[in-house]
């Protein structure tokens, strides 16, 4: 797998970018950030920027590594790299095949941790992301 960039997208409110859209594989709806693969030799950041904009239509004016995750090491060379996007302005939405549907949501911190804990968010990068961004968030402000 040539890996992948997530984007934990923040928008100034402190809510968080979710992409809600149908999962073949599972047969339902999955909450997600937004995310997608690497072309080959691209960089994360990147595919991180094109991802976030084709996905929802946001630009990210800052963009901030928080780590990489191994998705499934037991059979698979996956490695997704996920990063803070800020500053957010508007940019120009293009789905891709398989994305038709897609619908924006966002949600505050709270709201997204009962949905972890009540199983209705279950995507592994996703509950990664957000603890990784959570993290960061919060030793940055504790400064």
């Amino acid at each position: 797998h040539p890996g992948g960039a997530v984007a934990v997208a923040l928008t100034k409110d402190y809510k968080i970018v979710l992409v809600e859209q149908f999962r073949y594989p599972l047969q339902k709806f999955t909450l997600e950030l937004p995310a997608g693969k690497l072309n080959p030799g691209e960089e994360p950041i990147v595919c991180v920027a094109r991802e976030l904009e084709e996905e929802t239509g946001f630009k990210a004016g800052k963009l901030t590594r928080l780590g990489a995750i191994a998705t499934t090491p037991g059979f698979c060379t996956e490695i997704l790299h996920i990063f803070l996007a800020e500053d957010l302005t508007p940019g120009n939405r293009q789905l891709e095949e398989g994305e038709y549907g897609m619908e924006i949501k966002t949600y505050n911190m709270k709201e997204i941790e009962e949905m972890i804990s009540g199983g209705t968010i279950f995507d592994g990068k996703t509950i990664s992301g957000i603890y990784l961004a959570k993290l960061h968030i919060f030793n940055r402000d504790a400064c």
